[in-house]
């Protein structure tokens, strides 16, 4: 599996939503921040586990109408529990949109010798690693996203 980058590196990952439940609209209109909850799944949980401040994440809507990435997120608070069920949550704030979304398709064609993706092996996985060349790679093929300085090869960093 391709992991994302260790220690004190930033590290890349994708969180799926179905945009009728939670849509990149929703996540704006709510300040840009909330929290990334409902995550069942363990080994998506062990993914949100391992998520650090300032890390960056694709913002993907799935479902049956679009599979597209349409905006990237950063965390801001680590994984934390919330209630008695145990179910961990991170928070997440809007960092910005993507120039032009980049859809599922376009990312299979655009995405040659990344086969090991995540996204690609395990479609039902909610919460992904992204390595940091498919990250560059996704970042050019939507023209970047709102807020990346126009480098999108690095997320946000300067």
């Amino acid at each position: 599996m391709a992991d994302a980058a260790v220690g004190d590196k930033k590290q890349f990952w994708l969180l799926k939503t179905e945009p009728a439940e939670w849509s990149w609209a929703d996540q704006a209109a709510n300040g840009g921040r909330t929290k990334w909850d409902g995550v069942k799944n363990k080994q998506a949980q062990k993914h949100l586990k391992s998520m650090k401040l300032g890390d960056h994440c694709f913002f993907y809507h799935s479902g049956a109408k679009a599979r597209r990435i349409v905006g990237v997120v950063s965390v801001a608070r680590e994984w934390y529990s919330e209630g008695d069920g145990g179910d961990g949550v991170v928070d997440v704030e809007e960092v910005g949109e993507m120039r032009e979304p980049v859809d599922l398709k376009e990312m299979k064609k655009g995405i040659e010798g990344m086969k090991d993706f995540a996204l690609f092996r395990q479609p039902r996985l909610s919460v992904v690693p992204v390595a940091k060349e498919i990250w560059e790679k996704i970042c050019e093929l939507g023209g970047g996203f709102e807020g990346d300085g126009t480098d999108c090869r690095h997320g946000n960093e300067e």
